[in-house]
């Protein structure tokens, strides 16, 4: 991380919601709404984010349920992004799923989204899965790659 600046990984509330939104927003081809990030509070989901001088730079959700964790958003900021943010929360939620007792982490992935594969390889994520043309394009469908992780 070239960005030397003190930053804080923490639990986010309803309160970084708007936040929230405008990262997704900036981020994702195809961003999740504001009421859907809003539902990601509460006992099954573990809502994390990436803060320096108060400002959100990204974000990551995981629903929990029982011993199987799965990675439901990673987010950060255009601005912040190549700089080890994203590999810091994978990261961060790996460790919190495994002291919460889960055994696996699953995700999937646009099939043309090459930047988050490499991440979630990094850290150990392989291929379990496909679901083929999931994802609606401009130009028809894409496949969604499943991933998963044991822990």
């Amino acid at each position: 991380m070239h960005n030397t600046e003190a930053y804080s990984v923490i639990h986010l509330s309803i309160d970084d919601v708007d936040d929230m939104v405008s990262i997704e927003n900036q981020a994702h081809t195809h961003p999740w709404t504001k009421a859907v990030i809003a539902d990601c509070f509460g006992p099954l989901y573990r809502t994390i984010g990436i803060k320096q001088q108060g400002q959100l730079l990204g974000f990551a959700i995981v629903q929990q349920i029982i011993d199987e964790a799965t990675l439901l958003d990673i987010c950060v900021a255009p601005a912040y992004q190549g700089q080890g943010f994203g590999l810091l929360l994978i990261r961060h939620l790996l460790s919190e799923a495994k002291q919460a007792e889960a055994v696996v982490m699953m995700l999937e992935v646009r099939e043309s989204n090459t930047s988050a594969k490499g991440l979630y390889e990094k850290v150990g994520f392989r291929e379990s899965g496909r679901r083929k043309n999931y994802y609606q394009t401009s130009n028809g469908n894409e496949d969604a790659i499943l991933m998963d992780k044991p822990l």
